[in-house]
Formats: structure tokens, sequence, C-alpha cells
């Protein structure tokens, strides 16, 4: 059985800015350490902030930072525990989604339960990386530890299939936002990139600018 990625004590703090403030009852699917919540509550200290981890070790990290933290799988959790959480306004996914065997079924699921003024925010490893797109083209696609092709996911996603993920399953994104981080041997691809956009007859500038989203940070809302 694989185990999930390496729990560390970093939090996504790009991701922590999308998540609303002042609100009283957050979810973290998947919270690891704990990091995230760790950061939140220093911004709404007064806030409730659960967490959810498949891992027993990582979930007792968590504790130091959430006021609650379960132990399961999403996907296997009954309609109770929907219903149990209907009062949540902020489901937090950061890189998640990609480890779910169905995560349009779990984004249905918690569109029933969520409150009208509630959200869900998350972060998305980009399969369309420049990166990847070169060494595909070399015919390296290996799985790794960590990063873009860790071992443990299960769904891949572009920027376009973001969006349809969450619009077919009853969101309406508010932000989405690329991270683009510095990396020197990009601009020795990009105009390749775009040259074959050309070629297949897409948008060769959109091409370009959605080979250099490592990830993508996701606030959505019900329509």
């Amino acid at each position: 059985m694989l185990t999930q990625t390496p729990a560390h004590e970093f939090a996504n703090l790009d991701l922590l800015k999308i998540i609303p403030r002042n609100i009283k009852f957050l979810y973290e699917v998947g919270c690891s350490s704990g990091a995230l919540a760790r950061e939140y509550k220093k911004i709404n200290p007064n806030s409730y902030y659960l967490g959810l981890e498949m891992e027993d070790n990582y979930a007792q990290l968590a504790k130091r930072y959430c006021d609650g933290v379960s132990v399961g799988d999403i996907e296997s959790l009954d309609e109770n525990f929907w219903l149990k959480n209907s009062n949540i306004e902020c489901w937090i996914f950061a890189d998640v989604l990609e480890h779910l065997k169905d995560p349009w079924d779990c984004l249905k699921k918690l569109y029933e339960v969520l409150p009208m003024n509630g959200s869900v925010v998350a972060c998305i490893p980009n399969i369309q990386h420049w990166s990847i797109l070169v060494n595909i083209s070399l015919g390296n696609f290996r799985y790794q530890d960590i990063g873009l092709l860790d071992k443990t996911h299960l769904r891949w996603f572009t920027r376009k299939t973001i969006i349809e993920l969450f619009q077919t399953t009853g969101f309406m994104i508010e932000e989405l936002i690329p991270r683009i981080f510095a990396e020197p041997q990009r601009d020795n691809y990009l105009s390749i990139i775009q040259r074959m956009a050309t070629r297949a007859g897409g948008n060769a500038t959109e091409a370009m600018q959605d080979a250099m989203a490592f990830q993508y940070l996701v606030k959505a809302t019900k329509k």
C-alpha cells in the first residue's frame, strides 16, 4: 500500500491568502501536520478548524493546531459525515483532490451540504507544466516521491480541466490563480510550446501561460 505524501511543517501561504477571513467553521481534508491550520489560527484565532487525515501519525501532528482531527478516507465516509458537517463554511483541499479516486463525486457530495455563503479552496498540480511536456516528449513519465508526478496521485488536471471539475459539480470559480516559480530552464522551452500550439490550431499565448503554472489555487462557491 502506498503511503501518502510525506508530512512537513510548511504551510502553503499562497493558499492561505484565499481562505475567507472571519468565518467560524473550516474543514481541511488532508490536513497533514496541521501547518495550514497553524497559520490560519494566527489570523482568525476564534475559528473552529477541523481536519481529516488518512495517516494516523499525521493526524497526531495536526492535533497540535486543529480543534479536532479525524482519521479516515473522505471517499469512504457515509452520508452522516456530510450531514454532520453541514455547518462548515469553507472546505480546504491543499493538494488533495488529485489523490482521490473520484474527486467529482466528492465535490458533488460537498455541494449538497455546503451553505449558500460557503466556499471551497484548493491547490491542484498542473500536469500541463512545461517540465512535464518536455519529459513526455522524451518518453519520460516516471513517478516520484513528491512533486507533480507524486506516485500517490490518481488524477491529473490542467487549467481547463480544473475549471470543468468545479463547473460540472455545481460550483462557480471566483478565483483561479497560477503558482509560478522561478525556473531558469523554462524559457528554453516556452517558444517550442508556443509553436506546437500554433501548429495544432490552438491559442499559442494561452498554451505558454498554462505551461508556466506549477499549481493552481482555486476558490469556488455555489452557483
